[in-house]
């Protein structure tokens, strides 16, 4: 298959295969996405004149026939296609002959890769938001069924103030709320047409981008032809740090299950066919899972920076260097929602121990407790922190382990159904 930019003088094998690099095994992913601009591009085209209306039918029916086999598996790009582009093309040239050619007229591959990857982004980032609200209402259950269970609160690694199951999975929930807004600048950077960009510098053909935007259900146009092209590389960038956003919160939920599990805390469990053994000792429940999902989060918490190296001090327009993102961010949203789905699973099988506090190592954590009761009976607060120090010092202190937190957002006052009220909010953005 020749080139679909060649001229009659073909690269040396070689160049050719070290730039097409793993274009052809990412652009698969693609194949859908640029089957659909395809079919909005070439109704636009008879609107204008380039294209008769029987040539966009024949053209039209036959992008149906191998969108369906994309569909069902049965698409592949041949060993000499350059890309996604060129090999659907070239099935078009070779199943319809001549009118098969006249499918790019008014295009460039820069602004039709450009939509293929803002389509794939948008259903990417649906099927995120869909992965991360599962496990958002996951965790306000476990929160709302555990709410009067009291753990111990760390500030520095060391025991502090009383906390609950009820604050520690609705922390998470809330978390993923301002992950959330993340993702919603992702996706509104992505839901904007870039094609009629061309090249990055438009088209002396008079094509209607308004009819292409409303066609492939973007909500806006990326106006400006240049800035259209500098797309390129800051859709994915955006993208990346909403990846990143959410893999810091995974990455704090399972570094807390971990510690959690460990025999020194104690304070959850989990069934044995979710933990591993050691093969020398045979008391070990290893959290493996969780440690993975570290792992794992840690790796995506590098991934914006990753990708601003590649794409630091490039002029604008475009640069093949663009085309290796694709194979940093593909991979990575692969790990994100498959990061999700263990992390709910796992918690479904989460217990909780509801007996911590009667442990002695426990015995300091209600002295704010008692400051503040001897504030609300009159005694000035440093005085308070004084008389309790002192009781601390001398082995005097006791506490009867209870807690009257009611203010918004405390153990006593999760505020759930707000928490509930904001995801929703900002979840209604996307899609």
């Amino acid at each position: 298959m020749a080139k679909i930019w060649s001229k009659g003088l073909d690269s040396d094998k070689l160049v050719s295969d070290f730039t097409v690099g793993k274009d052809r095994e990412l652009d698969l992913r693609l194949a859908k996405y640029d089957i659909l601009g395809s079919m909005a591009h070439i109704k636009m085209l008879v609107t204008i004149g380039l294209l008769e209306a029987d040539e966009e039918k024949i053209l039209r029916a036959e992008l149906k026939n191998i969108l369906g086999e994309v569909e069902k598996g049965n698409f592949a790009l041949d060993d000499d296609a350059e890309d996604i582009h060129s090999q659907v093309e070239a099935m078009l040239t070779e199943r319809l002959g001549e009118v098969g050619k006249k499918i790019h007229s008014g295009r460039s591959r820069n602004d039709q890769v450009l939509v293929d990857l803002k389509l794939f982004f948008k259903d990417a980032i649906i099927e995120i938001k869909d992965n991360a609200i599962k496990l958002f209402d996951l965790l306000q259950s476990l929160s709302e069924e555990h709410k009067n269970i009291l753990l111990p609160g760390y500030t520095h690694g060391q025991v502090a103030m009383p906390s609950s199951f009820g604050l520690w999975f609705g922390a998470y929930a809330e978390s993923l709320v301002d992950d959330m807004h993340t993702l919603v600048a992702a996706y509104r950077v992505a839901d904007q047409n870039p094609l009629g960009s061309a090249a990055g510098y438009g088209s002396s053909f008079p094509l209607n981008r308004e009819m292409t935007t409303e066609e492939l259900g973007f909500s806006e146009m990326s106006y400006n032809v240049v800035a259209a092209q500098m797309g390129r590389g800051k859709t994915e960038r955006t993208l990346a740090y909403s990846i990143a956003s959410f893999a810091n919160t995974l990455n704090k939920l399972a570094v807390d299950n971990c510690n959690y599990l460990s025999s020194n805390f104690g304070f959850i469990s989990y069934p044995d066919n979710l933990t591993t053994g050691s093969s020398i000792m045979p008391h070990k429940k290893n959290p493996d899972v969780w440690e993975l999902i570290r792992a794992h989060s840690n790796r995506l918490q590098s991934l914006p920076n990753e990708m601003a190296l590649m794409t630091t001090n490039l002029p604008h327009g475009y640069h093949r260097d663009f085309q290796l993102l694709k194979e940093v961010l593909f991979p990575a949203l692969e790990v994100i929602n498959s990061l999700f789905e263990m992390t709910h699973f796992m918690l479904t099988h989460v217990s909780v121990n509801d007996d911590i506090l009667s442990d002695d190592k426990y015995k300091y954590l209600f002295t704010v407790e008692e400051v503040n009761n001897r504030v609300l009976q009159g005694t000035p607060f440093r005085e308070a922190y004084i008389q309790v120090g002192h009781a601390v010092n001398e082995g005097r202190f006791e506490s009867s382990h209870s807690v009257n937190h009611t203010h918004a957002g405390s153990i006593g006052n999760l505020c759930t159904e707000q928490i509930n009220r904001k995801m929703k909010q900002v979840a209604a953005e996307i899609g």
